[in-house]
């Protein structure tokens, strides 16, 4: 059986602008090249997992195993024992005021950055576009975590990644990345509705997605 064992490493990033950036509706997006940032340097605290399997997959195991594809907390947690769920219940359920919606693209959501490149939230809706439809996000929403697809040769993987302090373009290239001819039908965004959610909560519960330094996956600051 696999068990869930995670050590969790609080990390800061100092953001130096503060002026509110607006960007135009997620309609068109660029082509869904696989989301790399590979280029940008991972100086973020990695969180370590270990198990049969295991959570995280380096060298030939990347693309391999249970967790390659995310499509869901509860899907992607099914495979640790109910000894895991009674340890450690806080991983098995979203944090309070935070929720996850799987979207078909184009999105249909206006971002604004809250920081300059750094963080994002929901300035506004497409009116009869696929959020607004789902009835779910609303203004003022902040992104926290999403899907995106990661490749290395000739194997892949979609997870959940952290996304607090991604900046706008790179939100565009992770939900660009979420295409088709990798199995994904949908994007997967985790969001944190401001006046429920209590930040830090969310954010050590995202510890648990973090990607480490030894795997494939290269992540900003």
């Amino acid at each position: 059986l696999l068990h869930l064992k995670y050590v969790l490493y609080h990390f800061f990033t100092t953001a130096n602008n503060l002026t509110m950036k607006s960007f135009a509706p997620l309609l068109l997006l660029p082509s869904a090249a696989a989301f790399s940032s590979s280029s940008i340097p991972n100086t973020r605290a990695s969180t370590a997992l270990h198990g049969v399997n295991g959570i995280w997959n380096n060298a030939n195991d990347f693309g391999k195993g249970k967790f390659r594809f995310y499509d869901g907390l509860d899907s992607y947690m099914k495979p640790f024992p109910d000894e895991d769920r009674e340890l450690y219940p806080e991983m098995f359920k979203l944090p309070k005021g935070t929720y996850e919606v799987p979207l078909s693209k184009p999105c249909g959501i206006i971002f604004e950055e809250i920081e300059s490149n750094c963080g994002v939230y929901v300035a506004d809706l497409v009116e009869g576009g696929n959020a607004y439809s789902q009835g779910v996000i609303q203004k003022g929403d902040v992104l926290v975590g999403m899907t995106a697809v990661q490749i290395a040769g000739a194997k892949w993987e979609r997870r959940l990644i952290p996304a607090r302090k991604f900046g706008f373009d790179l939100v565009v290239d992770a939900i660009g990345s979420n295409d088709i001819k990798w199995g994904c039908n949908n994007v997967i965004l985790m969001l944190e509705r401001p006046g429920e959610a209590d930040s830090e909560e969310v954010d050590k519960f995202l510890e648990f997605f973090e990607p480490p330094a030894d795997t494939p996956w290269k992540l900003p600051v």
